[in-house]
């Protein structure tokens, strides 16, 4: 059987240290110039689904059966629809367009991935998939303090937190499945040697071979020893051979036994942290959260009535932000400023009268989306995508 892999699972940070460490983060991580279409995370996606719907099925077999379920187990046969609702929602919210136009990681075990998915992966990891909105915020402004991030990276933020749980999930569906796997082998061998329902006992040889060809895993072992325990000299062979066993592995019995039961503490608390971060992803407002982590939308409100307007209209504003970026040598950040500053010029030369006659000369959006727009884009030495040219 394959070992599924490690949890999304790193040293647990407090929020002033995840604050520091995103500094150190957005240092390290390095992009690709341009465009590009690197690692697909659809595919990926799509494949944690298959095999959380696998591992659901295990479990719920298990239950069904009246074998002992772990914690872990049951948060994952409670809340399993809010899984599945989190990854229809990915799968609809994740065009590929969008996808493509996210900087994307030139270095690292996340190579070829979008930026805000590896930022997405280390907060998870070093808050054991247990996210709060204040500690988020904190995180994502202090990476911008090193490295400012786009706008279609901060509104990738949610859906790439929820892609990495969805992952983090799958690891720990995986290994609490393959634990009630290596539970049953353990307990079948165990009613053998016990000679439960009336079944003879094997003879040693037979017993040892029994044991040489059963998977060996830390699950199975565990079993054993505790159904074996204190149980008829009659099976001791097979408690002989586990000995030796776990003596080659440099490991007890005991300390076995205590390793797997803090590991069940911690995917316990990982899996309930995952299921509460999607609960809370899938009920937050996250336009709020975007306006209170935007650099651009910061600029745009510097010495501006921008932030009266209503949503649309912002949202307009930085959409223009996106397309003059695309197209010219300047950053986001650098466009809103550019904007700001012609509103701001607009409004100290232009005489009083004339401002009362178009007020909109003291708006950025007069340069991003009306009649000024052609005199920031000579600013900005804009060039018109063709496809854009032609229509």
């Amino acid at each position: 059987m394959r070992t599924p892999a490690s949890p999304i699972r790193a040293e647990i940070f407090s929020a002033e240290h995840l604050e520091q460490f995103a500094g150190t983060l957005a240092a390290e991580q390095l992009v690709h110039p341009g465009k590009r279409r690197g690692r697909r995370l659809l595919p990926r996606l799509r494949e944690n689904a298959r095999v959380l719907i696998r591992s659901h099925r295990a479990i719920a077999e298990a239950s069904r059966q009246t074998r002992t379920v772990s914690p872990a187990a049951e948060w994952l046969l409670n809340n399993f629809h809010i899984v599945e609702e989190q990854v229809r929602e990915i799968q609809e919210d994740l065009p590929p367009g969008f996808y493509r136009e996210l900087p994307k990681l030139a270095s690292g075990p996340l190579e070829g991935y979008p930026r805000v998915y590896g930022l997405a992966w280390s907060f998870v990891a070093h808050t054991d998939s247990r996210i709060e909105l204040e500690t988020l915020r904190g995180f994502v402004r202090a990476y911008q303090r090193v490295q400012p991030l786009s706008i279609g990276e901060l509104w990738a933020l949610a859906i790439s937190l929820r892609v990495v749980l969805v992952e983090n999930l799958r690891r720990l569906a995986e290994r609490v499945a393959a634990r009630g796997i290596a539970r049953d082998q353990a307990d079948a061998i165990a009613d053998v040697l016990l000679g439960t329902g009336g079944i003879p006992k094997p003879e040693p040889a037979t017993v040892l071979q029994m044991l040489e060809q059963a998977p060996f895993s830390q699950a199975f072992a565990v079993a054993l020893v505790q159904r074996l325990r204190e149980q008829d000299p009659a099976v001791t062979p097979a408690l002989e051979w586990l000995d030796r066993r776990l003596t080659r592995e440099a490991t007890t019995a005991e300390d076995l036994v205590h390793v797997e039961h803090q590991q069940q503490i911690a995917n316990h608390a990982t899996v309930r942290n995952v299921i509460t971060s999607m609960r809370l992803l899938s009920s937050a407002h996250w336009a709020d959260f975007f306006e209170s982590v935007s650099l651009v939308h910061e600029a745009l409100c510097d010495g501006t009535r921008v932030e009266e307007m209503d949503f649309p209209t912002r949202d307009r504003y930085r959409h223009a932000i996106e397309e003059l970026s695309r197209a010219s040598p300047h950053d986001e950040l650098e466009v809103a400023r550019r904007a700001v500053r012609m509103a701001a010029s607009a409004t100290a030369e232009v005489n009083a009268s004339a401002r009362a006659a178009n007020p909109r000369f003291s708006d950025p959006g007069y340069y991003l989306i009306a009649k000024g727009r052609s005199r920031l884009e000579r600013e900005l030495d804009f060039r018109v995508p063709g496809r854009q040219w032609l229509r």
